[in-house]
């Protein structure tokens, strides 16, 4: 199947003009913290952290911590920026994303088993407070690293995105299946952060738009499998440090993970707001 590098430019490759503003942005938050000493201090979900238990927030400092790093959506986001908007079709709220839904082609993506759990909390109250009623809309590539909607082959499929309304511990989980690697990019998953349900379903009004990395060696297991043979070959040669996206600092981005290829992975992540 051909992967989203064939589909046209995406984000590591779509020049300077694209790239600048975002990371320019998050480089000037680093140097004006640095400047007024105010320590600008993420919320990570700790080793222990698994899909079924709220990631721990720590290094909260009183004053608040710093928001998730505000990331490029990319050349796919499927929310009505770049062509197709998934979001105001039915059946878009879901848990599970593996099948396309609606009117689609109605495929299954493949690949080993995947929880993405991420957890909204207020930034300023130090990042002890969840964020209820808030959504979240993700997607990401399947293991072929081809998005639907956009990559050739899956223009009729709309699996791997979802959204979900965050529960009173600030909380959406998402199942799905462990994203391969195509060029360029390392394995991520993106989302979008909505103050309501209401305004994700009328893809409006968004408050944050960020990515989750996974760590290395979740993906050198999880590419060992069958199916996941490009991603061995494009994983190669790339890091988080050199990724374009990551590659000024990744911290508050990496996933925590639990789990096995036999039985699943659990990825979780604290996402500031």
């Amino acid at each position: 199947m051909t992967g989203p590098h064939d589909e046209g430019p995406h984000e590591h490759d779509r020049g300077l003009s694209y790239d600048l503003p975002v990371l320019a942005r998050r480089r000037m938050i680093r140097l004006m913290a640095g400047a007024s000493l105010i320590p600008l201090v993420g919320c990570t979900a700790d080793d222990t952290t698994t899909a079924s238990s709220s990631p721990s927030a720590s290094s909260a400092s009183a004053a608040g911590c710093a928001e998730i790093p505000e990331e490029t959506a990319g050349p796919f986001p499927g929310d009505g920026s770049n062509g197709v908007n998934v979001l105001k079709e039915s059946g878009v709220v879901r848990g599970d994303i593996t099948r396309s839904f609606g009117d689609s082609a109605g495929g299954t993506a493949r690949g080993v088993p995947l929880t993405i759990t991420l957890t909204v909390v207020d930034a300023a109250s130090g990042c002890g407070t969840p964020k209820q009623g808030a959504a979240v809309y993700v997607w990401h590539c399947d293991r072929d690293g081809a998005y639907s909607l956009y990559s050739e082959g899956v223009t009729e499929e709309n699996y791997l995105r979802g959204v979900q309304e965050t529960d009173d511990k600030g909380q959406v989980t998402f199942t799905s299946i462990f994203p391969g690697c195509y060029p360029g990019r390392w394995p991520h998953v993106h989302f979008e952060v909505y103050g309501s349900l209401a305004d994700a379903t009328a893809a409006t009004s968004i408050t944050n738009t960020s990515q989750l990395a996974f760590p290395k060696a979740a993906c050198d297991a999880v590419y060992a499998t069958d199916g996941y043979g490009e991603s061995v070959r494009n994983l190669s040669g790339l890091s988080l440090e050199d990724d374009g996206i990551f590659s000024d600092g990744h911290e508050r981005q990496l996933a925590a993970m639990k789990g096995s290829t036999g039985d699943g992975y659990a990825a979780a992540l604290t996402v500031p707001v």
